[in-house]
């Protein structure tokens, strides 16, 4: 039998935690596994990175909803401390064995299906989604930019240069509207590329741990 994940040690809190002390240990752990944070990672550092950041997704899924935590926490207690193990690893093999047990529909963002590991990255979102807006939208303007371009042309054939510039202004304020709600943060965090996606996670990491890790 595989050995059974201590999601209390993957977050690095007791097992009397409250909920808000659950998020903030996700926000940390989360920022600190994040694998779009390691600069020119091999593939193996890659793969090891993603393993945790699911890892510490799927203590937050199951800890972060009180109806989960309990029925994690019964079989917690019939475990001894010699079976649990913070390696990344063992919570796959727990979801393929437990998950379908879980009732709570509350806490971190849901699985897709039943039974289902939850998605890291709509977790990650969801639970930065105050703070990942600003910083999504403020590198991903394009909208903005093809509605100036595209206003500016029409704008242009109908009434040359002063059409243009209204036609520039018009088509960036409506572009503004399709960047700032046209995508969640999550669908849009994971459109960026790899450098974009490291700034805002050195960003975030300045905001919630004072330092970029």
């Amino acid at each position: 039998m595989s050995r059974f994940p201590d999601y209390y040690k993957l977050l690095n809190i007791s097992k009397t935690a409250s909920h808000d002390e659950i998020r903030t240990a996700y926000k940390k752990e989360s920022l600190r596994t994040h694998p779009d944070r390691i600069a020119n990672a091999t593939a193996a550092e890659k793969k090891k990175a993603t393993e945790k950041f699911q890892a510490v997704a799927d203590a937050y899924y199951v800890l972060s909803d009180a109806t989960r935590r309990r029925e994690y926490d019964a079989l917690y207690t019939t475990r001894s401390g010699a079976d649990r193990t913070a390696d990344p690893g063992s919570s796959n093999s727990f979801f393929t064995q437990f998950s379908s047990m879980f009732g709570g529909s509350g806490g971190a963002a849901p699985a897709a299906d039943a039974g289902a590991r939850p998605d890291a990255e709509g977790v990650f979102a969801d639970v930065f989604e105050e703070l990942l807006r600003p910083e999504v939208e403020r590198h991903v303007p394009w909208w903005s930019y093809l509605g100036a371009v595209t206003g500016a042309g029409l704008g242009f054939i109908i009434a040359n240069f002063p059409g243009l510039m209204l036609g520039a202004v018009a088509g960036n304020r409506l572009g503004a509207v399709r960047d700032a709600k046209g995508k969640s943060v999550a669908a849009v965090f994971s459109d960026l590329g790899g450098n974009q996606k490291a700034e805002i996670l050195r960003a975030l990491a300045m905001k919630v741990l004072g330092s970029a890790l």
